[in-house]
């Protein structure tokens, strides 16, 4: 009984400690599936951040923009690697303090979430094969017939619904198995961001984008095409993220997102 109720003490001693330490951690959930935005890999750098739990090292244009906010925050970064799905109900649990995943604050979500001021914006493309009949296209008359796809519950895959005649294919959980589909023929296509799509075709020869003409492309307003953190309703964190990323200029930004696209790994 005696050893029982030291074990006890001991542990309510070191409570304060690990709460002392929770607090001096900014968590942040994000796929790490993502390139440009954020991937996986194995080995450590100096862009690189370990993910909880082991499983590799987190970079990407994400994870430096996370790194930013960590620093302004004063905490220390720490990644939590979390399916796309389940990245709103991680931040509104408590799971982590924060999204940075690429995640654009659609009206849908900000019902359930907040979020910052813009980090990145973004137009809408199609990436298909450079060899395909649909390569050439400027409008979004001209994939009439294509079969396109896009990421599961993104707005990407809503919007595939603006093409006239288009073949809609299931959506898909990843950008990995988007670009096998397309590279084996299973798709014509994918709706992507530029940003995303720019990896793509750089890390993958075989691939090319559609770059729309002025009016010619996907309606979306700014909150379709842009980029921002997610937080929980009413989080404390809002204000101070803001000011942060108010402090990281365009051309820095637009640095990070060149930087992260020469280091995406193959096929991501």
């Amino acid at each position: 009984m005696k050893k029982v109720l030291a074990l006890i003490l001991a542990a309510l001693t070191l409570l304060p400690c690990a709460v002392a330490a929770a607090e001096g951690t900014f968590r942040v959930g994000m796929e790490c599936n993502y390139a440009p935005y954020n991937w996986t890999q194995a080995e450590p750098s100096e862009y690189a951040v370990p993910i909880e739990g082991g499983g590799g090292y987190a970079d990407g244009y994400d994870v430096q923009i996370a790194k930013r906010i960590a620093e302004g925050l004063g905490k220390e970064l720490v990644i939590v690697k979390t399916e796309w799905d389940g990245l709103p109900m991680g931040v509104m649990s408590g799971a982590f303090d924060a999204i940075i995943a690429g995640m654009s604050p659609t009206e849908e979500r900000k019902a359930t979430l907040d979020f910052s001021d813009p980090y990145r914006t973004n137009k809408l493309v199609v990436v298909v094969r450079k060899d395909s009949a649909y390569a050439s296209a400027t409008s979004l008359e001209d994939l009439s017939g294509a079969t396109i796809t896009g990421q599961l519950n993104t707005f990407h895959y809503t919007v595939i619904d603006q093409i006239p005649g288009v073949n809609k294919a299931m959506a898909m959980e990843t950008f990995p198995a988007m670009i096998v589909a397309v590279q084996s023929g299973a798709v014509d296509g994918y709706v992507a961001e530029e940003d995303g799509a720019q990896g793509d075709t750089a890390a993958n020869p075989d691939l090319t984008y559609i770059k729309f003409d002025e009016d010619a492309g996907f309606e979306a307003s700014e909150g379709d095409t842009s980029i921002a953190v997610g937080l929980a309703k009413g989080s404390e964190l809002l204000a101070p993220i803001n000011e942060i990323l108010a402090g990281i200029d365009d051309a820095t930004r637009d640095q990070l997102m060149a930087d992260a696209k020469a280091r995406q790994p193959l096929n991501q």
